[in-house]
């Protein structure tokens, strides 16, 4: 959930420095326009223009250096594009999020802005920012999120022989190091001829001549790179070694500060990494463990998201007038841990969803949570014990895991985000007059 708050953190800021002006009343206005098809929906002139112009403000406030305005419209259509077949795939599989979801996740931001949800609807309103679209662009990040959950970081697959690896490396390599990279991403169909590979190849060693040369690298993501980064300049801020890409990793080992790779190849296409800084970093030795237990009500073709919510705020009021908690879990709770009252056992950081993680981060001792919803259903969480534990043999190795799912997880995001355009109907009209 810190990962959902952080995107929705940068798309408000980006919101709300939204305010496209009209055009003088003697100057000609272009009539709207089509400018893509994506599978039945589509993209309008106007639509493109507004993304546009949000856009131009944060790179202004940021000072980067801008590319030619044609080519920010089709770096900008392109992400628009990949929005929209995201958008029409997790419709197709019936993935949406509701209303009280989303007032959820709205009033979080609202929060982290120090804002009352009055408040923060002033401050949209006082920027242009109408509240139903606001809240729509916030729904459309969310269902993204998890799409990508669902089709990518719960399918990746980590052996335990990677994790052997993995420990072996780090305890042959010494400490580790965290770099600072930007990257430009020039994606290759899924089944591209060599014709098109050759192509691809040249745009990328005139990307990377350029970069060479000394031009702006964050003008230059803007301007070649197909990564969903590339108008924040292609910054990957600051990661371990062992979270970064394997072929990120390599690279920048070999780099000194502010060199540019040579031109990398791999099954998303090619890249091309920029190390910005490196810094050396120190291993944790000691993690926070949370005893917790739970009552999960799962939805389904049976039970609708509302009668779980419904059922398990009936249940919340019996335990708030006294009723046992653990007896409770043994009535209601459809989850493996009934039998025991709920009790889930001590959890590390990151043994659970986001979803449930970051709520029951939020409780104290004893507290119980409001109903809670995750991929898995319904919940109500009581936080029963915290403790300080040092990191065992078996925590290492989850870390270890953790790191490993961590730097496959761009890679399989890109990769299936190239096979997602590949399989969608796409028309781009923009070049058209």
């Amino acid at each position: 959930m810190k990962k959902l708050i952080s995107q929705l953190a940068i798309l408000l800021c980006c919101t709300l420095a939204l305010s496209v002006s009209a055009a003088p009343r003697d100057e000609p206005v272009e009539a709207d326009r089509i400018v893509a098809v994506v599978g039945s929906d589509v993209i309008t002139y106007y639509e493109l223009q507004s993304r546009l112009a949000t856009v131009l403000k944060q790179l202004q406030k940021q000072g980067t250096p801008l590319p030619p305005q044609d080519v920010l419209e089709r770096q900008m259509l392109e992400r628009m594009i990949m929005e929209k077949a995201q958008l029409n795939y997790a419709r197709d599989g019936g993935m949406k999020v509701d209303d009280v979801q989303l007032d959820q996740a709205i009033n979080r931001i609202a929060a982290n802005n120090k804002l009352s949800l009055p408040q923060f609807r002033q401050v949209l309103e006082k920027d242009g920012v109408p509240y139903a679209k606001f809240r729509e662009e916030i729904r459309n990040e969310m269902v993204m999120t998890r799409l990508r959950e669902r089709e990518v970081d719960n399918k990746l697959v980590v052996s335990d022989g990677e994790v052997d690896n993995y420990l072996a490396e780090q305890k042959a390599g010494g400490a580790n190091e965290e770099y600072q990279l930007a990257h430009i991403l020039l994606r290759a169909p899924e089944s591209a001829t060599p014709e098109q590979l050759q192509k691809l190849r040249l745009r990328g060693e005139q990307a990377l001549n350029r970069a060479r040369s000394g031009e702006n690298f964050a003008e230059l993501s803007a301007a070649f790179s197909d990564a969903p980064d590339a108008l924040q300049g292609g910054n990957l801020g600051w990661r371990p070694s062992n979270r970064l890409p394997g072929l990120y990793a390599e690279a920048a080992a070999r780099l000194r500060d502010g060199e540019v790779s040579p031109l990398l190849r791999s099954s998303a296409g090619f890249h091309i990494v920029k190390l910005i800084g490196k810094r050396g970093s120190s291993d944790t030795v000691s993690i926070q463990q949370t005893l917790v237990r739970h009552i999960l009500i799962r939805v389904n073709e049976v039970v609708s998201e509302r009668e779980a919510r419904h059922k398990l705020q009936i249940v919340r009021e019996r335990i708030q007038n006294g009723a046992d908690f653990a007896e409770q879990a043994r009535l209601y709770s459809q989850d493996g841990s009934a039998a025991k009252g709920g009790e889930l056992g001590w959890m590390n950081p990151g043994d659970t969803v986001p979803e449930f993680e970051q709520p029951m981060n939020a409780l104290k001792p004893g507290e119980l949570s409001e109903v809670v919803q995750s991929p898995f259903g319904m919940h109500l969480i009581q936080v029963m014990e915290r403790r300080e534990r040092d990191v065992s043999v078996e925590r290492q190795r989850g870390a270890a895991r953790q790191a490993l799912r961590e730097r496959k997880l761009d890679e399989a995001y890109q990769d299936w985000l190239r096979q997602l355009r590949d399989r969608t109907y796409v028309e781009n009209r923009l070049e058209e007059k």
